[in-house]
């Protein structure tokens, strides 16, 4: 079952990530992240209203329960985590190809994996070892794929902004395991986005408002609203599938990254990119490494 909430979260993610591209297009990033996390409030609200107000969805899978400080606590370090790692990808994104950003995006599982090496005292088979190397082998091959785009990887920001918001997403990965196994899956998800809003309402009054006229200036498009709704659906199916005793991190994490296949598909088919030919290669290697992992973690 809960590899099955996985790829449901893959697909969505996929689609969040499509969104964002297009949405990010000619357009400030921090108001399009502010009103990311707007909408995904919003669309968590009733359901934590009417579970402190009401009885309506007590024993339901959408029941949002109360917990104290402790909890609350460590969501909000949860959201630093997570707006971190959207600030640098939102940059990353805007500047950079969608087939570009998806295959460095979808190398998030090798930190997983690696992180449950350091944190938790796991040790790698011998398939989970060729997963890596075939990752940083592609990884490889994508930075000579985005020289000839005229993107050095060893000294374009917006490179460094991927791998730092692919960084801090594995520590939230890391992370949300430890939560989702001790609290609610809806509790998470939405104290998170409440407090992920309250931080970027700050950001967006502090960094992004004294500045406005001189940057990027805003416009309001319509797949901004999508972001939120497809990543709502996401998180959801990707909280539920880890809150499952008989989940594992390091597999849910590689069954999302192939959501690099959708980002990667639009990003041939609606945005024209270049290049895809190399890419794809690289993009295969990609999908190969996490075979491996994955077939390495089922061992």
């Amino acid at each position: 079952m809960w590899l099955g909430f996985a790829l449901v979260s893959a697909l969505f993610l996929g689609l969040y990530d499509v969104s964002k591209k297009q949405s990010l297009k000619d357009n400030a990033v921090i108001p399009v992240l502010w009103f990311n996390t707007l909408f995904c409030s919003l669309l968590m609200l009733p359901f934590t209203l009417l579970s402190w107000k009401t009885g309506v969805l007590d024993g339901s899978i959408f029941y949002v329960p109360t917990a104290g400080w402790e909890l609350h606590r460590l969501l909000m370090l949860k959201a630093f985590i997570v707006l971190g790692s959207w600030i640098f990808g939102y940059f990353g994104m805007k500047h950079l190809p969608i087939t570009l950003f998806g295959p460095i995006n979808a190398t998030r599982p090798i930190i997983v994996l690696l992180g449950g090496l350091l944190l938790f005292g796991e040790r790698l088979n011998l398939y989970q070892w060729i997963g890596v190397i075939i990752a940083v082998i592609s990884f490889y091959l994508l930075s000579l794929s985005g020289k000839k785009e005229g993107i050095s990887f060893s000294r374009n920001k917006w490179v460094f902004c991927v791998i730092m918001a692919t960084l801090l997403g594995a520590v939230s990965a890391l992370f949300d395991k430890y939560l989702l196994s001790r609290f609610n899956n809806m509790f998470v998800q939405a104290w998170s986005n409440f407090y992920q809003l309250a931080l970027m309402t700050v950001i967006l009054f502090t960094l992004w408002w004294p500045t406005r006229k001189k940057t990027t200036p805003f416009q309001w498009k319509w797949p901004i609203v999508f972001i939120a709704v497809f990543l709502t659906l996401a998180d959801y199916a990707y909280f539920v599938s880890l809150a499952q005793s008989a989940s594992m991190v390091s597999i849910v994490s590689m069954i999302r990254r192939s959501s690099v296949i959708v980002s990667f598909l639009c990003g041939a088919l609606l945005f024209h990119e270049k290049n895809l030919k190399s890419k794809v290669i690289d993009l295969l290697l990609v999908l190969l490494g996490l075979f491996f992992l994955l077939i390495g973690s089922l061992q």
